[in-house]
């Protein structure tokens, strides 16, 4: 399955505050399928569009429909959140294993598939009918002292976990990304071979600490530009102590 697989579903919505947050958490992850379902009346766009900074579209695409059961007929799969655990309802998963989940999924016969993703009422959540809706629930971990999150709150947290899981990430400058085993042998080879050669090694231990030297830095999550510093380092001791 693919991110524009996943439709965004409100259930019973009623701030349009909310809303507008909604649409812009959804831009910021790449989702851009909005549906609202059973709204007791209009929302107030101009506050939708307020709070959804530059995510108007994602509001002005959105569908509404009369029933949740209209908003998600389409849908191959229907996922609740909820943090309620029912006598039926045993299995859940948090947004994390949800996303992997959703991402392994095939595309059906007719060669796409879709799912919802079905967020409640901001006061009450999803209730028990709108649950029987779905296939199974999804859960987000809190702390009990709070363990109610805002709507859109919630919102974010599962497209971040779906846009991680799903789409490509693309590198950032500066983005920490720690020294593979291959490059570490590199440098642990250099660093050895280096103090050998002004003999370090007075008895037969260049094995041991190659190996330890390997675990250290690769348990201190070293980067590539990290480990030729620390090279540096070792050269620029071995060539003062020649000095000396």
């Amino acid at each position: 399955m693919l991110l524009q697989d996943i439709k965004i579903v409100l259930s019973r919505v009623s701030e349009p505050g909310n809303v507008g947050a909604v649409c812009r958490a959804m831009k910021n992850m790449g989702l851009f399928e909005l549906r609202i379902a059973a709204i007791a009346e209009p929302l107030d766009t101009d506050i939708i569009y307020e709070r959804a900074v530059n995510a108007r579209d994602i509001w002005d695409n959105t569908r509404i429909f009369n029933t949740l059961a209209e908003a998600t007929a389409d849908c191959s799969i229907i996922v609740g959140t909820t943090r309620r655990r029912g006598q039926k309802r045993n299995i859940s998963m948090p947004p994390g294993k949800l996303a992997c989940f959703l991402k392994e999924r095939k595309a059906g016969k007719a060669g796409c598939t879709a799912a919802a993703i079905v967020f409640g009422n901001e006061r009450t959540g999803l209730d028990e009918n709108e649950l029987k809706l779905c296939n199974f629930a999804s859960h987000i971990p809190v702390c009990e002292a709070q363990p109610s999150l805002n709507l859109s709150h919630a919102v974010q947290i599962y497209a971040y976990e779906l846009f991680l899981a799903m789409e490509k990430q693309q590198s950032v400058k500066g983005e920490w990304t720690a020294m593979n085993q291959a490059d570490i042998s590199a440098l642990v080879g250099t660093i050895t071979d280096t103090l050998e050669s002004v003999g370090f090694y007075k008895n037969p231990n260049k094995q041991e600490q190659a190996r330890f030297l390997r675990n250290i830095i690769s348990r201190a999550a070293l980067t590539n530009s990290e480990g030729e510093y620390f090279k540096e380092i070792i050269n620029k001791a071995v060539q003062l102590g020649g000095k000396t």
